[in-house]
């Protein structure tokens, strides 16, 4: 088993409060589980307007096919074009 953790930075320019943000947050987040059989969360930067770090994770039998999911995760939210995105960071552990 593999357990695959993506650290992703969004950038929210058009956004000009923490209301806006949220919005936005909730609609990627809503989009990306209706589409993914991922947990998804915000993980940091929660009061400021403009920035966001989500969390998403992955279980699956091995890493390949968790590092596939987790990139189509990423190219979804690219496609989304509600926020640019910034750094992302992908870790896996193995049980």
């Amino acid at each position: 088993m593999v357990v695959g953790v993506l650290r992703l930075e969004l950038r929210l320019p058009e956004t000009h409060s923490l209301k806006g943000k949220r919005s936005v947050l909730r609609s990627i987040k809503a989009r990306v589980q209706q589409k993914f059989n991922v947990s998804i969360a915000e993980c940091e930067d929660h009061d400021l307007w403009q920035r966001s770090i989500l969390g998403v994770s992955q279980v699956g039998p091995d890493q390949p096919h968790v590092d596939r999911c987790l990139r189509e995760v990423v190219m979804f939210i690219d496609d989304l074009q509600l926020a640019e995105l910034g750094e992302e960071r992908v870790e896996f552990l193995h049980y």
